[in-house]
């Protein structure tokens, strides 16, 4: 984080590994268990927060890309944002096709996936793309949380997938 190693908590997962299960909490407080998203390709981005500037301009490309990749695809942006705050910052920022959800609960999509920051209780920025059947085929850890991702990298690994 800016130059600054953090620690990450959880296990690590792999390319091929089975998703592991989490359940984060959507807009609506209700709990939303990672395997009701099964059968469709997954894009999971876990950011810090909507409230810093590359949380936000990366949530907002991902907006755009959806429209793009079909309803056989699903983006899921998962911070540790409060669930009144990720739904203040969907209405202002006009993003409709990501869903957001909370991690504030218990950390059990960070700690499942392995990129809860231990000192700030944030989530490290990565995307992990499952496929139909619940298996990692894609995964990038920015390893600077400051810097966006590869798109393009994403984007072509859900190609692969639809």
């Amino acid at each position: 984080m800016k130059g600054k190693p953090v620690t990450l908590v959880g296990d690590e997962v792999k390319v091929g590994d089975r998703a592991p299960e989490f359940e984060v909490i959507a807009n609506d407080m209700a709990p939303v268990k990672g395997s009701s998203y099964r059968g469709k390709v997954c894009v999971i981005s876990s950011v810090a927060s909507l409230d810093t500037a590359v949380c936000d301009m990366e949530t907002r490309r991902f907006n755009e890309e959806a429209a793009r990749l079909g309803s056989d695809v699903v983006i899921l942006t998962i911070s540790m944002d409060l669930p009144f705050a990720q739904k203040r910052w969907c209405g202002a920022a006009g993003v409709t096709r990501v869903v957001t959800l909370s991690d504030y609960r218990d950390a059990s999509f960070g700690t499942a996936f392995g990129v809860l920051i231990k000192d700030l209780r944030l989530l490290g920025r990565a995307i992990f793309v499952v496929d139909r059947e619940g298996t990692i085929r894609y995964i990038q850890f920015v390893p600077e949380v400051t810097n966006e991702p590869d798109y393009e990298a994403v984007l072509n690994a859900v190609r692969e997938l639809t």
